[in-house]
């Protein structure tokens, strides 16, 4: 179970990164600000689900102890 968790914090961060990047660019090249909008909530959604993702990697390896 561990190992699930390890990959999907993993894939969770990606996918932070990415929507970081794309509002970056969108930000860059003067877009919508509504866009803005929804992918800052997305990162913030996003980067909540990667922590609880490697807390729980954590507590199921015994890592912190």
């Amino acid at each position: 179970m561990s190992s699930v968790t390890y990959a999907l914090s993993i894939v969770v961060m990606l996918a932070v990164a990415a929507v970081l990047v794309r509002g970056l660019v969108n930000m860059a090249r003067g877009g919508s600000s509504n866009l803005s909008n929804k992918l800052m909530q997305a990162r913030v959604l996003l980067q909540f689900l990667a922590i609880i993702l490697i807390v729980a990697t954590l507590w199921l390896t015994g890592g912190g102890r």
